[in-house]
């Protein structure tokens, strides 16, 4: 069945599971904006996708898928057989319409699914034996992922087991401000690990697995109380200075809360359109948390819509398409090239609109 609308389509898979029209789906389905319901989907800008935006997507989709293991994960090194960068790298395909074991790329997604699986223990816990600082922030990626896999394959049991086991962890590691940190225990917090969560779980509840309204409701209180008067927001509750790439991962974390009119969230729009505008000062790779930034980012500036999303998306587009080596990847010296190249793709593929947890 072919819908006008790519969110239309995305709300017939959560319900019917029918797999087979998500990989048909192709970005030129989307309407134009005056067919629409601002109510349910991001209105479109002119020009939002590119032939240059589809052509560097799929150059870096076929790097990407030279830099999965035999095991399903990605990448070498310290941040190999990360259950996170995994899960990020499987979203990137997942953002272009693959579903786990539909097609070619389908067939990466449904590896990574499998390592995933296979690394989600008894306690609920997703992590193998690489991590960084410590496994939530893996945990939180991986739980998005499962989430949407699950939300658009309800009939898959084990992902389901996994998912429910991995929610519940979160739930019980929630410290008593209201925020997560590396481990999965409740002791302090800080709002980058918060945010992994606060996805995670969003997209669980979206895939019909419940989640405590209190526990969403602390999360947002502590998200809140990391804000600074200038509209940034601090590492943790404890005062710090302002960054750009924790205010867009603040102002996303309030969107997946489910708060859309706030004045938190428009101070930290401001801030971010102050701080981090795509332009000279963002073009170095070695800038910290770059790919990070960008990633929430773009979300926060999508989710808003409107005139934030029409100013922010053509600067942003054409900085990552100039940043694409001639291998179709993107690089960087501190996370390598999988976790660069799908943050990257995630960036750029934002308005095909194929991933619900990007929907309002």
């Amino acid at each position: 069945m072919i819908r006008s609308s790519v969110h239309q389509l995305l709300a017939l898979l959560l319900l019917s599971a029918s797999q087979s029209a998500m990989a048909q789906a192709t970005p030129a389905s989307i309407p134009p904006a005056e067919q629409q319901d601002p109510q349910s989907a991001n209105l479109t800008v002119d020009q939002e996708i590119t032939p240059e935006l589809l052509q560097a997507c799929q150059r870096g989709l076929a790097y990407l898928k030279t830099q999965q293991n035999d095991d399903g994960s990605f990448g070498l090194g310290r941040y190999g057989r990360n259950v996170g960068i995994a899960s990020i790298c499987a979203l990137a395909f997942m953002a272009d319409g693959h579903m786990p074991g539909q097609d070619d790329y389908g067939q990466v997604v449904k590896k990574t699914l499998d390592f995933v699986l296979s690394c989600s223990t008894e306690t609920g816990l997703i992590a193998s034996g690489s991590t960084s600082h410590g496994p939530m922030y893996g945990h939180g990626f991986a739980t998005l992922f499962l989430g949407e896999v699950y939300g658009m394959n309800p009939s898959d049991t084990r992902v389901r087991d996994a998912l429910v086991r991995a929610v519940q962890l979160i739930v019980n590691s929630q410290n008593e401000q209201g925020g997560w940190r590396y481990n999965p225990v409740p002791y302090d917090a800080d709002v980058s690990v918060t945010i992994c969560q606060v996805m995670g779980l969003r997209s669980a509840r979206n895939a019909g697995i419940k989640v405590p309204k209190k526990t969403i409701d602390r999360a947002v209180r502590y998200v809140r109380d990391c804000q600074n008067p200038d509209g940034g927001f601090r590492y943790m509750i404890q005062p710090g200075g302002s960054a750009w790439p924790r205010t867009a991962a603040g102002v996303a974390a309030l969107f997946y809360a489910g708060i859309y009119e706030d004045d938190s969230i428009k101070r930290g729009l401001d801030y971010l359109v102050r701080s981090a505008s795509p332009g000279d000062s963002n073009r170095r790779f070695g800038r910290s948390h770059f790919f990070y930034g960008h990633y929430y980012a773009v979300q926060a500036m999508f989710i808003a819509g409107d005139e934030q999303w029409a100013k922010w998306w053509p600067s942003v587009r054409k900085l990552f398409l100039e940043l694409q080596t001639t291998a179709g990847s993107w690089t960087s010296p501190q996370t390598g090239s999988a976790y660069a190249t799908a943050m990257s793709l995630i960036v750029l593929q934002m308005p095909k609109r194929y991933l619900p947890i990007f929907q309002k």
